[in-house]
């Protein structure tokens, strides 16, 4: 094992990083897209129902199904890996920006207005920053969840660690195909591990202390 991760730790590093930048970078754009959609509809029981029903039925689809059908309008490549990936990560970071917002006190909404701020900036200076932490919560689970979602991407050639594990499986029972699925899985999990603790590292960062958990 140690001698197959030398010989190709070049390899392995790049693939890592690529795993990495695709992951943050669905997460973000996953991350806007949540709380825009939120922002539309929290303030409506039946459209916070909707989108809860969406958020729920959404995470039963299985992810290498999604996949396939998007092979044939997007063909292979990146284009399907971001497309699933940002998929499946907006539905925890919806469920969890919807439960936020609604949770907000109505009475600091109602004072907010009352000295004067628009709805806009009620949302964005009390509303938002009161349901952030919720959110977060969100976009931490819906990290941990697309970081193996990516490596499935590598059925599409999408970039990633994905391609070390199918390409093992591929000649399962050959020369370093064991090696090959235990390095792609490994370092799934050191990827996981780390982009979590990144992000306890911005809540530190972002999260009031007055209403950090």
């Amino acid at each position: 094992m140690l001698d197959y991760v030398g010989s190709r730790l070049e390899q392995i590093l790049f693939a890592s990083w690529q795993h990495f930048s695709l992951v943050v970078q669905c997460l973000v754009i996953a991350t806007v897209l949540a709380i825009a959609v939120a922002a539309l509809v929290y303030r409506s029981p039946a459209l916070t129902a909707v989108a809860n029903s969406v958020s729920a039925v959404g995470l039963t689809i299985p992810s290498f199904a999604l996949i396939g059908l998007l092979i044939a309008p997007f063909g292979f490549g990146v284009a399907p890996a971001v497309i699933v990936v940002v998929f499946f990560a907006v539905l925890p970071i919806l469920r969890n920006a919807v439960v936020g917002l609604t949770s907000v006190d109505r009475s600091i909404i109602e004072s907010a207005r009352g000295v004067g701020l628009s709805r806009f900036q009620t949302f964005r200076r009390i509303e938002l920053p009161m349901a952030w932490p919720v959110i977060l919560a969100g976009v931490r689970v819906s990290a941990q969840m697309v970081m193996g979602i990516a490596a499935i991407t590598a059925y599409v050639l999408g970039p990633g660690l994905g391609g070390f594990i199918f390409t093992g499986l591929a000649r399962l029972g050959g020369a370093n195909a064991l090696e090959s699925v235990a390095t792609g899985i490994i370092a799934v999990v050191i990827l996981a591990m780390v982009l979590d603790l990144l992000l306890v590292g911005l809540g530190r960062l972002t999260i009031p202390r007055g209403i950090r958990v």
